[in-house]
């Protein structure tokens, strides 16, 4: 592993026993992760894009081959407070306020009352939502909500941020508007990210790496490295380079799903 590497699977495998027999759900995953890449995950439903991202976050556990984030196990990666983690869903308890939801993490782990108002607002502000810290979850639209829920997880600035499919609930102008601003976040921030999607249109524009995934047993079927500039304007998405490497996810896909038995 070089220096650069953040997180490197080698050979990883995960079986889930089921009572109707034993599901595969990765097989012979190999990848590096270097510092500062925005990696997606695209693959049909059920070819375990999310798995893999939770194996990482040391929510699943593999059954062979080995993974370390940071050089580390997962599991210690995990205790060291190595990623924040955005789920599909926002989850932000409704009967706190945005600023208290952030904060949840930050009096978990002991901050002082002063650092954690401190974080809050630096957040909310990388998020453009300052001034809401004081508005409870209804009182925001769904994609304020999504925001919200990335700011809670950049609060205790973690260099990895995994995204399970945040923006997948939202409408495609919402959509656009927030991979904008997750690209100027990823640019200010200058975080890994590991970002699961369905959207080719979406991976293609927010990724420096593409992982195309096949159909269960999830396998990596091609790994896309983007030629596109790190800015990237929306109408990068009409140009000829653009759609150059939108198809070859779109081939991978059609291959991957070739291979399925």
């Amino acid at each position: 592993m070089s220096e650069a590497t953040v997180i490197e699977a080698k050979n990883l495998s995960l079986t889930f026993q089921t009572n109707d027999g034993p599901v595969h759900a990765l097989q012979d995953i190999n990848l590096e992760i270097n510092k500062g890449d925005f990696v997606s995950f695209i693959g049909p439903s059920g070819c375990g894009k999310t798995t893999f991202l939770r194996v990482m976050a040391d929510l699943e556990t593999p059954t062979a081959g080995e993974i370390t984030v940071n050089g580390m196990t997962a599991r210690e990666a995990r205790k060291n407070r190595a990623y924040g983690y955005v789920f599909q869903a926002a989850g932000l308890y409704p009967w706190r306020t945005i600023g208290g939801n952030i904060k949840l993490p930050l009096e978990i782990m002991g901050y002082s009352k002063a650092e954690q108002d401190e974080r809050v607002a630096r957040v909310l502000e990388l998020v453009e939502l300052s001034g809401f810290d004081r508005k409870f979850p209804w009182q925001l639209s769904g994609g304020m909500q999504q925001r919200a829920s990335i700011a809670r997880a950049l609060a205790f600035d973690a260099d990895i941020l995994l995204m399970d499919e945040p923006f997948g609930a939202l409408d495609e102008i919402v959509r656009d508007h927030l991979n904008e601003q997750l690209l100027a976040l990823w640019a200010r921030t200058e975080k890994t990210i590991g970002f699961v999607t369905h959207s080719i249109p979406e991976a293609v524009y927010l990724s420096t790496k593409i992982v195309v995934m096949s159909p269960r047993p999830g396998r990596i079927a091609d790994v896309i490295e983007s030629t596109l500039p790190r800015e990237r304007p929306l109408d990068i998405r009409d140009t000829p380079e653009f759609l150059e490497i939108a198809h070859r996810v779109r081939d991978g896909l059609r291959l991957g799903h070739g291979d399925d038995v």
